[in-house]
């Protein structure tokens, strides 16, 4: 069956919740109330953590988050360690929290610390909208995410139950420009992956009554095209040749109309330059062109994006991509590139048995079903880095909008509801 045929996408916003239903245990009950006790406190936590920048780049702002939280998962039994990146990664590090224990499924829990807002962002401080919205830079992606693990968790310390189960919390520093090489930055997650069984990440839910069993892997690409310089009055004579402009145009051009059109599948040039002498600044994601139009140009340049849903259709994309870039126009020549980024995380059937599990605690709490979305509509995230090596489920955060903009919001309303669905999942997964 395709992924696609198990997807009902029809939104589902209805969230007063209903009397409990009777499949809930009288500890699962003691569970929902000690969500309720705090949940006060965890929205004046999450005002806390908002109000600390944490851009990527801010490594300073990085720690101080990573500290706030590890000393919370201290006062509830975990075991702290701040792992640092190389110096010359430009990246903080990350902060894991664990608990040893050999009951039931052992758990990983994924979220990071860094948001896109750096130092200079005019959008720095948590700001109540109404009694039930606030503007909060990173407040939704993801800080509410790291709030819900934290109050989930406690909820089920303050019972006595996280007794003998293994838990490891794992929030990077760096998921919203990730360090490279990606073989140190990840090391440490998919190593915690290893020794688990389960991975749950806290990603911005898309929806009350949706959770992400897939998502896109997320690939670079870059092509250089040199081309013949010479006067414009000889372009596309044998001599002259066709130039590097009209080679990169129609290397773009056989990239859409010979590799679009694979369902989850997507590629996007997202910068463009070509002339005489052309430069391009990685660092800066800007360049500099110089040329004229009586001139054949003799440099082009593109470089963007790739989405996949699994490595197969990555690997058969760059393929086509290849042959295309290889077959140039008279007197030019052209190479391509590609650079990784983030792996694919593909809908198993082991995702789809998590969903059943969420699925079936969110009716026993009187919430309504929790459905599969669409992988083509959600971004990359650091829960595909294990997608190889244990079940996932993800989009387990807090509910906002305006996410990566200056008008990023976080629905404080839902957080309740979210941290008690989370706590009964969490609670009947190390109890498997």
């Amino acid at each position: 069956m395709k992924f696609k045929q198990i997807l009902l996408i029809v939104m589902v916003f209805a969230i007063t919740l209903p009397a409990y239903s009777q499949k809930l245990s009288r500890t699962e009950k003691k569970i929902l109330a000690a969500v309720e006790k705090n949940n006060a406190e965890a929205i004046d936590f999450l005002e806390q953590v908002v109000n600390i920048n944490s851009g990527t780049l801010n490594a300073k702002g990085v720690r101080e988050v990573g500290t706030v939280f590890g000393n919370a998962f201290e006062e509830i039994g975990f075991g702290t360690r701040w792992i640092d990146m190389p110096p010359e990664m430009n990246r903080a590090g990350h902060l894991f929290a664990e608990k040893e224990g050999a009951k039931g499924k052992r758990l990983l829990l994924i979220g990071h610390l860094d948001t896109v807002f750096e130092e200079n962002s005019p959008f720095q401080q948590f700001e109540m909208v109404n009694d039930s919205t606030a503007h909060a830079p990173g407040g939704n992606d993801m800080k509410g995410g790291d709030v819900i693990i934290l109050y989930a968790l406690k909820a089920l310390y303050e019972q006595g139950l996280l007794n003998d189960a293994q838990i490891i919390v794992a929030f990077t520093g760096d998921e919203e420009s990730t360090g490279k090489p990606l073989e140190v930055s990840r090391k440490d997650l998919i190593d915690a992956a290893k020794r688990s069984d389960i991975a749950l990440g806290y990603e911005t839910s898309t929806g009350f009554n949706y959770a992400t069993v897939a998502r896109r892997g997320a690939s670079g690409w870059e092509v250089e095209v040199k081309g013949k310089r010479a006067h414009s009055s000889g372009v596309f004579s044998e001599r002259t040749g066709a130039g590097a402009i009209f080679e990169i145009s129609r290397i773009l051009n056989a990239f859409y109309e010979e590799v679009k059109g694979e369902e989850y599948l997507t590629f996007n040039p997202g910068v463009l330059m070509g002339g005489t002498f052309s430069e391009y600044d990685p660092l800066k994601s800007s360049g500099e062109v110089f040329g004229k139009t009586n001139v054949v140009a003799q440099t082009a340049y593109v470089k963007g994006g790739l989405r996949f849903i699994s490595e197969e259709q990555k690997e058969n994309a760059r393929e086509k991509m290849r042959a295309i870039v290889a077959d140039n126009l008279p007197n030019t020549s052209a190479e391509i590139s590609f650079t990784d980024s983030y792996p694919a995380m593909p809908p198993t059937e082991g995702n789809m048995r998590l969903l059943e599990i969420l699925n079936e605690v969110s009716k026993d709490l009187g919430q309504g079903e929790v459905l599969a979305y669409d992988p083509g509509r959600r971004g990359a995230a650091d829960t595909s880095f294990v997608a190889d090596y244990v079940d996932c489920l993800d989009g387990l955060g807090t509910m906002g909008s305006g996410a990566h903009t200056p008008e990023e919001t976080v629905n404080l309303n839902t957080i309740e509801a979210l941290t008690k669905r989370s706590a009964i999942l969490i609670y009947r997964l190390i109890n498997q």
